[in-house]
């Protein structure tokens, strides 16, 4: 029964666990859920709810005064948060990833996950981060259960046919230009490596593909419009080549991580 019990957790099948707390850390339910949010009380992940504010948050594309914004304007407008939020928590340690979200639930909008490469490194960013504001408004910041983001990013809007739009409930993540990853993750040693999906692919053609996926971007972005869903123009291509999001090497499988937040409910069993 125990083995059972195991081999379905955090799964569809778990009707005690929550599928979507543990695959992306967030869930459109809430406190209300049915099912157990099992949080964390040590992660390389932390969650920042909410954070990123995209200038067109009520429609996409359109100001608070209704005007039509540049998509240009809205891109460096992102790249500048990304930059103030990456460089202010690289001073605790080597961050793996960065991901913003672009959905428009709102369990999902302007959400940030940051990989640090260690758990330490990761608990004094969060213990820095208490009663911190960014641009006037309180940071909510928490472990995150995600370690691995392939099990959270949503692959039909990575191969441009997601019909569920800003509204899903996988990881929409919003796209950096090739120059400001450079910047950022190219201090590390090994980032060129360790952020492709295959180590056979060359440092041009991963280039290339980036370049790629950075020009569908763009183009998806101007697509949105009302409710979130956009335009699908091309179809839906297959993707080719590295992914658009940036990889680490997979630190635990499922396996692991639901024996690690097993050890964390009976940690906190024995605290009560």
């Amino acid at each position: 029964m125990a083995e059972h019990l195991a081999s379905i957790f955090g799964t569809e099948k778990d009707r005690v666990n929550c599928p979507f707390y543990f695959k992306i850390g967030a869930c459109r339910h809430g406190d209300r859920c049915s099912r157990l949010h099992n949080r964390p009380t040590i992660s390389p992940t932390l969650l920042l709810s909410n954070t990123y504010h995209r200038p067109d948050m009520i429609t996409p594309g359109v100001d608070a005064q209704g005007q039509p914004l540049d998509p240009r304007k809205i891109q460096e407008h992102f790249e500048d948060f990304y930059e103030d939020i990456f460089e202010e928590l690289s001073k605790f340690g080597e961050i793996e990833n960065l991901n913003v979200c672009d959905n428009l639930a709102d369990h999902m909008i302007g959400n940030v996950y940051v990989q640090f490469k260690e758990e330490d490194q990761a608990a004094a960013a969060l213990q820095s981060l208490q009663g911190r504001f960014y641009s006037g408004r309180p940071i909510i910041a928490d472990f995150s259960p995600v370690t691995d983001f392939r099990e959270a990013t949503c692959r039909q809007y990575e191969e441009n046919n997601c019909n569920r739009g800003g509204y899903c409930n996988f990881m929409h993540v919003k796209l950096i230009g090739r120059d400001l990853r450079r910047k950022l993750f190219g201090r590390y040693r090994g980032y060129r490596v360790s952020r492709s999906r295959s180590r056979s692919v060359s440092p041009r053609r991963r280039d290339r593909d980036y370049d790629r996926r950075e020009r569908d971007y763009r183009d998806r972005d101007r697509d949105y419009r009302g409710n979130g869903r956009r335009n699908d123009r091309d179809g839906g291509r297959k993707r080719h080549g590295s992914p658009r999001r940036s990889r680490s090497p997979v630190r635990e499988g499922s396996e692991e991580r639901r024996a690690r937040i097993e050890q964390w409910n009976r940690e906190r069993e024995e605290k009560q």
